[in-house]
């Protein structure tokens, strides 16, 4: 299992590896999100974290992002999908950009004064390079340690919990597994942590 996919908790003198997960409550996803417009008040890390939960790119495609891939200087307005080519994969991705993540991104950007096409709307330390990973990772971390939130969520919680929650929602897994690139139900059910909880709350909320 690759590095990026695991993170580690503190128990006893002992670190424990465990399996990065979606955030499964939605009251989990509200709470990190209002945490960022009260607690700790950034507007780029609350942006950070919609955008991660609503479009299901890779942490290190959204901090790639520029305003030109979201906003079209000549027409004054957000666009409406989000082209990208994954570093990853290589593929080209297109994505709609849904109310909650347009929102976001015009709270945040009324707040900054880099609106350069070519600005990275999540810059760093300086104004020409964006947060690192390893800066994404510590912001999402100690919100969800404030929180009391689970320690398996990190960042690429954020792209799982796209898929979970879609799952959840009722979304043919058919299309979960074209936005994943999986080439199975299967390893999609794995990658989004599918688990008994999840099948024993079907048994229970099904009253025939």
């Amino acid at each position: 299992m690759k590095l990026a996919a695991m993170l580690t908790t503190y128990s006893g003198g002992i670190y424990i590896m465990g399996t990065t997960q979606p955030i499964k409550n939605k009251k989990d996803i509200t709470a990190l999100k209002e945490y960022f417009l009260t607690e700790d008040f950034n507007l780029r890390n609350y942006t950070l974290i919609t955008m991660g939960i609503n479009t299901a790119l890779r942490i290190s495609d959204i901090l790639a992002l520029r305003w030109k891939d979201v906003y079209n200087t000549d027409e004054q307005s957000f666009r409406s999908h989000l082209n990208k080519r994954e570093q990853k994969t290589g593929k080209s991705t297109c994505i709609a950009l849904n109310q909650s993540v347009i929102q976001a991104l015009t709270l945040y950007r009324n707040s900054i004064s880099d609106l350069s096409e070519q600005a990275f709307i999540f810059c760093g330390k300086t104004p020409d390079r964006p947060l690192c990973r390893s800066q994404a990772y510590r912001i999402i971390k100690n919100a969800c340690h404030q929180l009391r939130l689970p320690d398996n969520i990190s960042c690429h919680s954020l792209r799982k919990t796209f898929g979970y929650q879609a799952l959840q929602a009722g979304v043919n897994p058919a299309i979960l597994m074209l936005i994943y690139n999986h080439s199975s139900f299967q390893i999609t059910k794995h990658y989004l942590g599918i688990e008994q909880d999840d099948k024993d709350a079907v048994f229970r909320d099904i009253q025939l």
